[in-house]
This record gives structure tokens, sequence and C-alpha cells, in this order.
């Protein structure tokens, strides 16, 4: 990536114009879709993975991921997970693993009993292929991600660098989430998740990556702009994006990321000198007096909703029996299928329609671990603790990876409340098991 002032808001405004293209053009969503794959592939081969290429392309699509399904752009829906499997995969062809990535091997192997199992108990008429591959691309991409990424050396500008190239794809998905619904309170009338809000596609995807978005902004606020102009261009985008994700009245991927700017500022506030530290503290300063500025403006646009949403609460304040909008039933399901079927589970894509046999209610799970447990019984159990604990003690010996403790966090927490629908989580884990080496030390900018 080129640097300077003018290659950063020049492409910066080339996703806000390709955001902006769809919108008008529809159809350009798939071309832009297959550009990525070509490109990329090309690109890949023909560098041979000298710098990371392959990591690099995988982040773009991981940014691009909603932005193509709210848009249509993708040939078909799981496309983007088997992409970065099929780059991953081509980067270790390339330029090879550590041997340590071993775990992560065992990991995906300890999948196969549950695929196993599902093609004995998986009902005569579903598509057999398509249940299990649904529920087990996210999986396998996690494990090819990280048997790339595990104790590969970059350094923390080039992190800073793939942040910014998942970054760039999402101004896209903000772009076209403005044009689709530019007056909110004419779509905002009660308190649940609002698709019209989200670019007309699932609150969840889009509030997860906006989140997401979001925490990449900040985290070049404090230690990448550099100029007055990109700092206040960055903070403008923040603030937009912000409103967006808490608009969509899905919680959790906003929640998320205000618990990894707090992780990101906590390192930080111990790995600067005592200049670095009073500079964290008056961006916080005035970063809450941003959001609170945000909030106030979202409140008024939603007519006071918005507040009732994150209070739990009805559209004339009475208080939801359910803290978490149904999922206790699901997880409670799941943790009763794992309880029934202890050692192999239930088998992979089986949940659905075992819970709809067993207790009525007819819904996907939103959340990733209780799903390996009644779906793999103990065999995800001992795959799960792998994620788990891997990152953890990798980190003991890793200490430049600032990010590292917030990237845990968003994988831990977008597994409770949107399991692994799209591939961003499993990227980003990945991403918490790169070895991280600074040419410099990382200060915290402000001019």
């Amino acid at each position: 990536m080129k640097k300077g002032t003018l290659s950063y808001t020049s492409l910066v405004f080339i996703h806000i114009g390709i955001g902006l293209i769809v919108y008008l053009i529809p159809f350009l969503a798939k071309i832009y879709s297959a550009l990525i794959l070509v490109v990329g592939l090309f690109y890949v081969m023909k560098t041979r993975n000298r710098n990371n290429e392959a990591l690099f392309i995988s982040a773009y699509l991981v940014g691009a991921e909603v932005f193509l399904r709210m848009t249509d752009g993708n040939p078909f829906h799981e496309m983007i997970k088997y992409s970065v499997i099929v780059f991953m995969i081509m980067g270790m062809v390339y330029s090879g693993i550590s041997k340590g990535s071993l775990l992560f091997w065992f990991y995906m192997f300890f999948l196969l009993p549950g695929v196993l199992v599902a093609t004995e108990t998986l009902n005569f008429g579903t598509d057999i292929r398509k249940a299990i591959m649904f529920n087990l691309s996210g999986p396998l991409c996690l494990g090819f991600a990280a048997i790339y990424c595990y104790r590969r050396k970059i350094s923390l500008e080039e992190l800073n660098n793939l942040l910014l190239t998942i970054l760039f794809p999402i101004f896209s998905a903000l772009t076209f989430v403005f044009l689709y619904n530019p007056s909110i309170k004419e779509v905002v009338t009660n308190t649940a998740s609002n698709f019209e809000t989200s670019g007309g596609f699932g609150p969840n995807q889009v509030a997860t990556i906006l989140g997401l978005g979001t925490f990449i902004l900040v985290s070049r606020i404090v230690l990448k702009s550099k100029g007055i102009w990109v700092f206040f261009l960055n903070v403008a985008l923040c603030i937009l994006m912000t409103f967006r994700g808490i608009v969509t009245f899905s919680r959790g991927g906003m929640m998320t990321a205000a618990i990894m700017i707090v992780l990101l500022l906590l390192v930080l506030f111990f790995f600067t000198d005592a200049k670095g530290r009073f500079n964290i503290i008056k961006a916080v300063a005035v970063g809450i007096v941003l959001l609170f500025g945000v909030w106030l403006y979202s409140s008024s646009q939603t007519s006071g909703l918005i507040e009732r949403r994150y209070a739990n609460e009805g559209v004339h304040g009475n208080k939801k029996a359910s803290q978490l909008s149904g999922r206790e039933d699901l997880i409670s399901s799941e943790i009763k299928m794992f309880l029934d079927n202890p050692i192999f589970g239930i088998g992979v894509g089986k949940n659905k329609e075992y819970r709809e046999e067993t207790t009525g209610i007819v819904a996907a799970s939103h959340n990733e671990i209780t799903r390996m447990l009644a779906e793999h019984g103990s065999f995800g159990l001992v795959g799960f603790l792998i994620l788990l604990i891997v990152p953890l003690l990798l980190y003991l010996d890793n200490k430049m990876h600032i990010y590292m403790l917030s990237f845990y966090m968003f994988w831990l927490l977008t597994l409770n409340h949107a399991a692994m629908r799209t591939a961003a989580p499993a990227f980003i884990y990945a991403l918490t098991l790169l070895k991280i080496y600074a040419l410099e030390k990382p200060a915290v900018h402000r001019e």
C-alpha cells in the first residue's frame, strides 16, 4: 500500500464511490465480486506470496463480504469463506507453515466425526451436502486461516495496513446503507432489529461489520492520523459508522466494538510513555463527548426507541422477558442436545431439525459455541478449547501484538451473538496468532 495522505483519502473515496455506483447499478456488484477474486488470484500467483499477499486479499474479501451479500454480488452465499480458504491454501503452498500449527489440523480433524454422524441423523429430505457445508464453512475458514497465521511474523505497520485493507470495503457498505435508507425516522416503528436501516440485509451481520469498522477507525485515529485532514476525515467517518451501526438496532455488533476499543486503549495506556498516556486520556475524553452526541442524535432519529432497545424494553417501555432476543431458548436447547449426546453429538447441521422436533422452535443457531457442543459432542468441546487457549498462550511471548486482546474478544463475543454467519470472526481470530514485531514503538498521534 502506498503511503501518504493522498493515497489513503483516494482509496477512501474510491470505495465510497463503489457503494454509490453499486446502489445505482446493482448488477455491478457481481462484476466487483468477480474482479476481487480474479485480480486477487493473479496477484498472489504473480508475487508468489512474498509479502503475505494472500493474507491481504483475504482481508479485503472479509471486509467486502457483507456489502456483497446485501447487494447480491456473491454467486453463492458462502463464497467469501471458501475464497478465504483458497487464498490461505495458496499462501501455505508458496510460503509454508509453522510446525506448531499442527494443533489446528487437529481442530479440523475433530470436526469429521460430526460429519459422519450427520449422514445418519439428518432427515431424509434434507440436502445433506448443503446442511453440512453451511455449518462447516465457518469453522473450516477459521482452521485454514489459523494454520496460515500461526506464528507468522509481520510488522506492526503491516498489521495496521491489513486492518486498513478490511476497512476500505466497509466504507462501500456504509455508503450503500445510507443510500438505501437515508431517513431513519420513517422506518423505525419498534425496538426490533431493523432490516431497513441495515441496507435491507441482516441487521446482526451489518452491525457486526460496522462495529469492526468503527474499531479500526478508532485505532487509526489514535495511532495513524498524522495530519489534520486525515484526523478529521477519520473522526467524521467514525461518527457516521457508529451512528449507522447503532440504528441497525442490533446490539451485539456495537457492544462488541466498544469492548474492543476499551481493550485496545488499555493496552496502549500501559504500552506507551507518559506523554502517550496523556494523549490517550484526551482521546477518551473527546471520544466520550462525541459518542454522547451520536447517541443523542440516534435517539432523536428513532424517537427514543434506540434507548428502549438497549434497555431491553418494548415500544411502550415494557421490560422484555428475554434478555438476548430469545437466544436463551436456542442455547439451552443446544446444551440439552450435548448432554443427551455427549460423545459424538447429534451431527453437523442437525440442531435446527432436532430443535424443531423436540421443542417446536424453528430457528438456526446464533451461538457457535453451543452449536459445536450440540453437533460435535466432546470432539467439539476439545476443538473449542484449542481455539480458546492457544491465542492466550502465544500472547505470553507476543506482547507487541497490541490488537491481540481486542481481536480475541471480537471472535469470542461474535460467536455468541452471530455465530459464524460471516468470515469475519474466523479471520480476525486467525490474526491473534500472528507474531508481531515493531520497527518502532507505536505512538499516540495528535496534531
